[in-house]
């Protein structure tokens, strides 16, 4: 399922009549980064999106949204759950890292819930820090979280919330695979 995020960013910046040189220097990447997510070539990390959202002043889940009615409450069946794959931009490699949108269609909500899944331990450890904060909850395999200078060791099970303006990363610990419930708020 495809919701064209890159789409609706363009379509923010357009409205507010802002350059790709203006987004890029008000949250900090480049205006070549700004142009590969708005033409959808590369899917941004949730740090990512969530400073872009902040910045708009919108929510995250707006990006994952179809134009339906508010409700109370939304129901996820498992099939229905919004992927998104992760690229890096420097190498345009696969990052072996994807995200699944556990709630799409309910508006204004306070948490963002994410299914992770790391396939395998990246090479390289950008932090990342944005408003808000995180709840992680280890549903299977060995994580690494990294949080300013210390490096935590998670296991299965294995439960951890922090203010997500600390500089942070999740890494898998080895390649056999790591899934994680990732709830963020903003």
């Amino acid at each position: 399922m495809d919701y064209n995020i890159g789409e609706k960013i363009k379509k923010l910046r357009k409205a507010r009549k802002l350059t790709l040189q203006q987004v890029a220097s008000e949250t900090g990447f480049s205006p070549a980064l700004i142009s590969q997510i708005e033409n959808n070539n590369v899917s941004p990390p949730i740090a990512t999106l969530s400073k872009i959202a902040k910045f708009f002043d919108v929510k995250m889940g707006m990006f994952f949204d179809e134009d339906e009615v508010e409700s109370k409450y939304e129901v996820v069946r498992s099939n229905e759950r919004r992927v998104v794959s992760r690229v890096i931009s420097k190498s345009g490699t696969g990052h072996g890292y994807t995200y699944e949108a556990l709630s799409f269609r309910k508006r204004n909500k306070k948490m963002e819930p994410f299914l992770l899944t790391v396939c395998e331990r990246a090479q390289e450890e950008t932090l990342y820090s944005h408003e808000g904060e995180e709840f992680l909850l280890i549903l299977e395999g060995k994580a690494e979280l990294i949080l300013e200078e210390e490096r935590i060791a998670l296991d299965a099970g294995d439960a951890v919330y922090f203010d997500s303006e600390v500089k942070h990363r999740l890494l898998a610990r080895d390649d056999s695979g790591l899934r994680v419930l990732a709830v963020v708020t903003r």
